[in-house]
């Protein structure tokens, strides 16, 4: 099912991401994690794959996995970075003769090897220009774009990062799912200046709920997202408790999630990391709310 019919027809969508497993013990892992998950009747699941494209293969395997346990739509993610034309159409093929309706779209982190983004020759340089391209070889697919809250790494300002959006909505987009962030305030800004900038589609707040200190420390160096100061604080000085760690991060994020369901939002995309224990934690207290 298109994504634009899936955000149409239902008030609010619930939505999963998950990576490529890199063994055969993970899928198997990962068949278990998802039947957990399967219970809480997400309206799509989508599928990321590995710097460079390195695991694209692998992407096509876990969604045939999926697709092996449910019929929901299915979406894999698709980025600019080391790929010509002509090896998107191919791989998209793919995707699309395997089951996949929708295609997450975005330029891709750099890869580790490179200072800045290289555009590959017969490639594209921005995700609006992949958007476009699909739009217009594949336009039975729907497609979603990133979104940052708290603006890309690289963006100059908020504002120009949201020009960006701008063109990839107008290229072809069918909604915004946006980077982890654990400000909801940010994201309440972010939508408004959305709005105002023309932009129409459904943004979707993407949710990772934090599991230790460690992870959080990493991830928010990365994204370039903040956690609270009482929640670093909390989670910093029980970091030889694991059992207490995850507990703060639980009723963090079921306390932000209810606030996002309170303000409207269209759904949530949980980034689940290949587990369950921690969604499936989240979702439990937010039921029935959504």
């Amino acid at each position: 099912m298109h994504l634009s019919t899936i955000y149409q027809n239902n008030n609010f969508v619930l939505s999963y991401e998950l990576f490529p497993p890199k063994t055969e013990q993970g899928l198997i892992n990962l068949d278990a994690h998802l039947s957990k998950l399967l219970a809480y009747n997400p309206h799509f699941i989508t599928c990321t794959y590995g710097a460079g494209g390195s695991t694209r293969d692998r992407t096509l395997t876990t969604l045939k996995a999926v697709r092996s346990l449910t019929d929901i739509p299915i979406a894999s993610h698709l980025t600019c970075v080391q790929a010509t034309a002509d090896e998107i159409q191919t791989y998209v093929q793919k995707a699309v003769d395997l089951g996949v309706s929708n295609i997450v779209a975005i330029r891709g982190d750099i890869p580790q090897s490179q200072e800045s983004f290289e555009v590959t020759e017969g490639g594209f340089a921005y995700a609006n220009e992949l958007v476009g391209f699909l739009h217009q070889q594949f336009p039975e697919l729907g497609i979603a774009v990133g979104g940052y809250p708290e603006k890309h790494p690289e963006a100059v300002s908020l504002e120009e990062d949201i020009d960006y959006l701008k063109q990839k909505v107008d290229a072809g987009a069918d909604i915004i799912v946006t980077q982890l962030f654990y400000n909801n305030d940010a994201f309440y800004r972010y939508r408004d200046k959305c709005v105002a900038a023309g932009i129409s589609i459904s943004i979707v707040p993407g949710i990772m709920p934090v599991t230790s200190f460690k992870q959080i420390t990493r991830l928010t160096e990365l994204s370039g997202s903040t956690l609270p100061e009482n929640v670093t604080h909390e989670l910093e000085q029980h970091q030889v408790d694991a059992d207490a760690q995850f507990n703060i991060g639980m009723n963090f994020a079921i306390e932000q999630c209810r606030d996002l369901i309170k303000q409207g939002v269209p759904g949530l995309h949980f980034y689940v990391l290949n587990k369950s224990e921690a969604t499936t934690t989240v979702l439990k207290a937010l039921h029935p709310l959504y």
